[in-house]
């Protein structure tokens, strides 16, 4: 859960005294060893002060590879477990380059601070006035408001809001009232302006159909959210992209590229689909856009005989019929006892088959298990970074 922060704290952390207590406070390591000890020469030091200048200390040194500028931000920790990652947080930004935006969910500003250097003016609110004060902290050049987002405050032109998803008691199916504000009610109250809600990647996109492009974002090979967009933000012709973002290059494909390729075979490789494009549902687009074809159709492993550059590819050795009794006999042949197990479609833990597969050698591969049909099968492989 974390330290419960208060607007007292906020208003002393931003203050002379609590900025030197601050300083003084990063100076320990707060290692594993030392962290009883450094709590404790805090406690001596700051007296009741000591804890939310400890946790923000501690937050900020968990923000570094998540957020841009992290050592003067302040947090509550749910706040960064929701925050969203600065490189993501700016890709999306840049379609509001150039207009007056509205961040009605703001939280502690990831968002509106990447707004904050493309929009002509943005503004910022949120109903938690602690979150509020450490936005106002975060990102100084925006005006940030204590407002409803179902109540607007601003004549903004476009709005973009990150919903809080509630506990939905274990259900699978979603429901647009799971979220908090509830998604169709957020449609309803800005029917009127270009809306961008962002969601978690796992969310069905049945729930949202007001949204007229649904984009899906991974990050350095992680999927991190998607993104509905509505009437201007939405491009023409478009209805779900996927975005991959890594280090400083980034690539998007759209459903409105051609999806024709055929099914075979495995040839020369096999290659895994970045997950965005796979959430998006546009593995048949890219494989045509890079010449290559389905395993299956229902599968979305692909094969070709020349892999996309700048990916993780595996070089195909064997494959064939999937038992377990001639994969073990051809991976002691092949003298393989480091071996990574890729499973898609098929019931198999590949912690438990590792243990029975009882390996033993210096080689090491990776083994693709997955179905062509009803037929299970195994693409012994090499990986590679193409």
């Amino acid at each position: 859960m974390g330290y419960a922060f208060t607007a007292e704290d906020v208003a002393f952390l931003r203050s002379s005294a609590g900025i030197s207590a601050l300083a003084a406070v990063n100076s320990l390591s707060f290692s594993d060893s030392s962290r009883v000890r450094d709590v404790e020469h805090a406690r001596r030091l700051l007296g009741p002060s000591f804890a939310p200048v400890v946790e923000t200390v501690l937050l900020r040194r968990r923000a570094v590879s998540k957020l841009d500028s992290a050592g003067s931000w302040l947090f509550t920790d749910d706040a960064l477990q929701q925050a969203t990652a600065s490189a993501v947080a700016r890709h999306r930004a840049l379609r509001f380059a150039g207009r007056s935006v509205h961040d009605v969910t703001c939280s502690v500003g990831a968002d509106l601070f990447a707004l904050s250097s493309v929009a002509s003016v943005c503004v910022g609110s949120d109903l938690d006035p602690v979150r509020v004060a450490m936005a106002r902290n975060n990102v100084p050049g925006a005006p940030v408001l204590i407002a409803d987002a179902l109540r607007p405050v601003s004549r903004a032109s476009a709005v973009t809001a990150d919903p809080a998803r509630r506990d939905s008691s274990g259900r699978r199916k979603w429901n647009p009232s799971d979220f908090v504000p509830p998604l169709d009610e957020l449609s309803e109250v800005y029917a009127g302006v270009d809306l961008a809600v962002k969601c978690a990647p796992g969310i069905d996109f049945a729930v949202a159909p007001w949204a007229d492009e649904i984009e899906v974002v991974s990050l350095d090979g992680a999927v991190r959210e998607a993104c509905l967009w509505t009437r201007g933000l939405a491009t023409p012709g478009v209805s779900r992209r996927a975005s991959v973002l890594h280090g400083s290059s980034s690539w998007t494909l759209t459903d409105a590229e051609p999806d024709d390729c055929s099914v075979a075979a495995p040839g020369a490789w096999l290659i895994d689909p970045d997950g965005a494009v796979v959430r998006a549902g546009l593995v048949r687009h890219y494989a045509a856009r890079h010449g290559l074809w389905q395993l299956d159709e229902r599968i979305a492993y692909l094969s070709g005989d020349v892999p996309p550059p700048g990916i993780r590819a595996f070089r195909v050795l064997e494959h064939g019929h999937y038992a377990e009794k001639s994969l073990k006999s051809l991976l002691k042949a092949r003298g393989i006892g480091v071996l990574e197990i890729l499973v898609r479609g098929l019931d198999v833990d590949p912690n438990t088959l590792r243990k029975r597969l009882k390996l033993a050698g210096s080689a090491s591969a990776t083994v693709v298990l997955t179905r062509v049909g009803s037929k299970p099968v195994f693409v012994l492989c090499q990986a590679e970074r193409t």
